[in-house]
């Protein structure tokens, strides 16, 4: 990927278009984000930026977290993650990644953990169709039927009740709409994984050209 930034979910909202539609779209606070460490081929056998995102207070790392960053001449992060960039050896320990990296019209790719549902049915879950509600089938929101009785078992891969949610998503080819550089803001099309405040990871789309 050649561009990528950690952000915060905001939340959702509206802005109408020249047209007067409406068009739902999600804020995110994206960056700033700081260039703590680079992996070189050389020494780590890959080449990647470690980037550290929200400053947090000193008193609160422990001794190695603080001398890592002590090292690199940074303040220290609460969130440290790894970026692969193409062209990451460009960049130098201490620089800044902004939200003005992205540009409006630009499509991205958010990943993030999405919002836990607990304990769910088939139907929720899978979306399965429910049973009749009529002429007695006493029978509605069931999982149905299990699969085979000879095989006195239930298969690998059968849709039931479960655990939903909670999970790592990341929805393709969302739209930039707006760029805030001094707020850190970006505007994106439509809704994106979590709640709000949720960690997210921001980068160019693998599908758009």
């Amino acid at each position: 990927m050649k561009k990528a930034i950690l952000a915060r979910k905001v939340g959702m909202t509206q802005i109408f278009d020249d047209d007067g539609s409406a068009i739902p779209v999600t804020i995110l606070e994206a960056g700033p984000c700081t260039v703590v460490l680079k992996k070189t081929e050389d020494k780590d056998g890959y080449k990647a930026l470690q980037v550290g995102f929200e400053e947090a207070r000193r008193k609160s790392l422990i001794k190695p977290q603080a001398g890592h960053f002590a090292t690199a001449g940074v303040s220290p992060f609460k969130i440290v993650r790894e970026l692969c960039l193409e062209g990451s050896e460009d960049y130098q320990v201490g620089q800044v990644i902004k939200a003005d990296i992205f540009q409006q019209g630009d499509f991205v790719d958010i990943s993030g953990i999405s919002k836990g549902k607990g304990f769910a049915g088939s139907i929720k879950r899978h979306g399965q169709s429910r049973g009749p509600m009529t002429h007695g089938s006493r029978y509605q929101r069931g999982p149905g039927s299990l699969g085979s009785i000879d095989g006195a078992r239930v298969f690998k891969g059968r849709n039931m009740p479960g655990r939903m949610g909670g999970e790592k998503v990341t929805v393709q080819k969302m739209k930039v709409v707006q760029v805030d550089p001094e707020k850190n803001l970006l505007v994106i099309k439509g809704a994106v994984p979590g709640p709000r405040g949720s960690l997210l990871m921001v980068k160019d789309s693998v599908k758009a050209s």
